[in-house]
């Protein structure tokens, strides 16, 4: 059988627990909501066929979707190293982001140097509410950088992040959504019987979660 590459995006992710689902004992986030899944895109640095596999495919995504890219730009601090590996592919300038500005000596919020005018990809491990790559991407463009868009390895592809890029106009591209998972995940054999449960978190987070004993 066939395997398409969402499957192997997902197997690779959670074969490394990268991304852990378990609807029958949710997850606590830092947020409070409970959720059926997991994800911790940190662990991928500690396996390097996982990790070559997954950064050659976001290098992919970029000369597929942003041909005209100068610059790879990783956020603070989980892009960091997926945009350090995919700027040396693709022998481009690579710098990071900070989340806040450094509060001595230039008190730089981009660390490394953009031109005004280049164009730069925003590279993030993980998209929830796109809240943090949003930030980064207008420092970058009062920088006097173009953004051209943003690749992530993953994204929950919630609603709150489809209005927070629809109201900046920036673009975004995914190696592997919330909904692609589920249907990737769903010939196993333990999750199946959770299809629907899964299904039900993604329409509403805050209702499942507010449900969940």
């Amino acid at each position: 059988m066939m395997i398409d590459k969402t499957q192997k995006i997902a197997k690779a992710l959670m074969d490394i627990q990268a991304i852990s689902l378990n609807p029958a004992h949710p997850y606590t986030w830092a947020s409070g909501l409970k959720a059926p899944i997991y994800c911790d895109n940190r662990l991928i640095m500690s396996f390097p066929e996982v990790r070559s596999f997954i950064e050659e495919e976001l290098v992919a995504l970029i000369r597929s979707h942003y041909p005209k890219a100068e610059v790879i730009a990783g956020t603070a601090t989980a892009g960091i190293p997926h945009a350090a590996i995919i700027a040396d592919k693709m022998n481009l300038p690579m710098v990071y982001v900070r989340s806040n500005h450094k509060d001595h000596g230039k008190k730089n919020a981009i660390e490394g140097r953009i031109e005004p005018g280049q164009n730069v990809v925003m590279v993030e491990d993980l998209i929830s509410t796109g809240k943090s790559v949003i930030e980064a991407a207008d420092k970058v463009e009062a920088a006097g950088g173009k953004v051209l868009g943003t690749v992530a390895i993953f994204s929950y592809e919630l609603q709150k992040s489809h209005e927070a890029f629809g109201e900046q106009a920036y673009d975004l591209h995914p190696l592997i959504s919330y909904p692609e998972l589920i249907d990737a995940v769903a010939s196993n054999e333990e999750l199946f019987p959770y299809k629907e449960t899964l299904n039900a978190w993604y329409k509403d987070p805050e209702k499942w979660s507010n449900e969940v004993e």
